[in-house]
């Protein structure tokens, strides 16, 4: 075997493990890697399958409700930035 093809499925367990560990998304799990969100979920919807299973399944799991939720979570963040935006606005006007 091929020793990039062995790092890359430790590479792909190490992510899985991090990502049920801390029940990260894709893009949580990139960051904290510093590896690219593509590779990220590449490696663990891929590789991992192929060098182990049980964790491929925990990780889907996670990565599936994390897909179900990203739509509330994109409203909230939404919602945040323009809160924030009216207080800042609020602010200045305030002091004037």
């Amino acid at each position: 075997m091929r020793k990039d093809i062995r790092d890359a499925g430790l590479r792909a367990e190490t992510l899985g493990e991090y990502i049920v560990e801390h029940r990260a998304t894709v893009r949580a799990a990139a960051a904290a890697t510093g590896i690219s969100k593509s590779t990220v979920h590449k490696e663990v919807t891929q590789r991992l399958r192929e060098t182990d299973a049980d964790l491929y399944y925990k990780v889907k799991e996670i990565l599936d409700f994390n897909k179900s939720e990203r739509h509330i979570r994109g409203g909230n963040a939404t919602r945040e930035k323009y809160r924030r935006l009216s207080e800042n606005l609020s602010r200045k006007h305030s002091l004037h």
